[in-house]
């Protein structure tokens, strides 16, 4: 597992808020910059590349796979928000010129791309967005290709807030990012989850954080962290925008 958002430094030291055991206070999030990456890419890294990448190295390290084996999914509502907010000042202005590495930066797998180098990696990677549903959208396709290929996928998913005047129109609070490794179902280990697609189901609940599932779509995954955290077996709901719903059900650690 791993985690940055506010109030919530890593999966380890926010644990105890996750399951209940301590109360939670929103704090600013602190965005390391990659160590694994080479000086000349970590200087070129946004703030929403670091927010994913510390979230996704988090979990690799913990799940004691080798980084450059893992295939991986990221899934982002808003990609990098910034940069394309940038990009799109630059346009506006009267020589219209566009940094090389903005450019290079606005992509919507951008944190993939970078995660690549930083683990060398050369595995099959997706990157996606589906506005709020982004969240169980990725966690759907990282469980299918753990499943058809029978091979370990970390899943990461991640959203920053936007600078005006696009923050009008697509509000987000918070850095938040959430990120895990899934492991085929003959490996053995970790807590058993199954990932289905209903008709219907009620959202997951989110107690004290439920702030934080209102401001951030990747956010949505706080839920299953809680559960997680807890110990705590059971079926969670993640309804869909256009119908539908994914559920997740996690069985005893």
């Amino acid at each position: 597992m791993g985690l940055l958002g506010p109030g919530l430094p890593g999966w380890a030291a926010s644990r105890p808020i996750l399951a209940g055991q301590a109360a939670w206070e929103a704090g600013p999030v602190a965005l390391p910059p990659p160590a694994a990456l080479p000086a000349t890419e970590r200087r070129r890294t946004s703030a929403s590349v670091r927010l994913a990448l510390a979230a996704a190295a988090e979990a690799a390290a913990a799940s004691g796979l080798p980084p450059a084996e893992l295939e991986t999914v990221f899934a982002s509502s808003n990609g990098d928000g910034a940069v394309v907010g940038a990009i799109l000042e630059a346009l506006s202005a009267e020589d219209g010129a566009i940094s090389p590495t903005q450019f290079h930066n606005s992509v919507h797998n951008a944190a993939a791309g970078y995660w690549g180098i930083a683990a060398g990696s050369m595995r099959p990677s997706v990157s996606l967005g589906g506005h709020d549903d982004s969240f169980p959208s990725g966690l759907l396709q990282a469980a299918a290709a753990t499943v058809a290929r029978g091979a370990p996928v970390l899943f990461c998913a991640y959203d920053a807030p936007l600078p005006p005047p696009l923050q009008a129109h697509r509000p987000t609070e918070a850095p938040f990012a959430a990120a895990l490794v899934l492991v085929p179902e003959t490996h053995g280990a970790g807590t058993p989850l199954t990932v289905d697609l209903v008709e219907t189901a009620a959202e997951g609940a989110a107690g004290p954080l439920a702030s934080l599932v209102a401001g951030n779509p990747a956010a949505r995954a706080l839920p299953l962290l809680q559960a997680l955290a807890a110990g705590r077996a059971g079926r969670i709901g993640l309804p869909l925008a256009d119908g539908g719903a994914v559920v997740l059900e996690l069985g005893a650690p």
